[in-house]
């Protein structure tokens, strides 16, 4: 009867780890996507990510480089004073994105160009995004909005 009892027990702990390994994989497949690391325009010219790799683009719009035309089609440079990567986007821009202004972007990094598929601009006059910030902070350029 122990013996039963026992063999029942290891039977119920070994479907409990199997459950348990099957549902940490599942999240982890899932998350994979979910999960993109911020680089400054320096760091992707330094080491470029690989082409299907998504990740999140941050810098200020280079001055007299946003360029509207082919359709939806957008191009514009974005610069942490360091480095300078050019960017391609399709679609509607945020209603406060322009020149000389912080900007976040979401997408990969192909044949030298950021092909973007999401743009995320500041949202009022003293705003940019923390990464944003800290990469400017590193390359010297930044200026905070009550320094001047």
């Amino acid at each position: 009867m122990k013996s039963l009892k026992k063999q029942r027990r290891i039977q119920i702990i070994a479907v409990a780890v199997l459950a348990l390994a099957v549902s940490t994989a599942l999240i982890g497949y899932a998350m994979r996507d979910g999960i993109n690391f911020f680089r400054s325009p320096s760091q992707v010219m330094e080491e470029p990510p690989a082409s299907n790799e998504r990740f999140r683009l941050g810098g200020l719009v280079e001055e007299g480089t946003l360029v509207r035309g082919d359709g939806d089609t957008i191009r514009f440079s974005v610069t942490d004073g360091g480095a300078t990567v050019p960017v391609t986007y399709t679609g509607v821009l945020p209603d406060l994105f322009e020149e000389n202004q912080g900007m976040i972007g979401t997408g990969t990094f192909q044949d030298g160009v950021f092909m973007a598929t999401e743009i995320l601009a500041k949202h009022d006059e003293s705003y940019l995004p923390k990464e944003v910030a800290d990469a400017l902070k590193e390359q010297g350029v930044y200026q905070p909005a009550d320094a001047e």
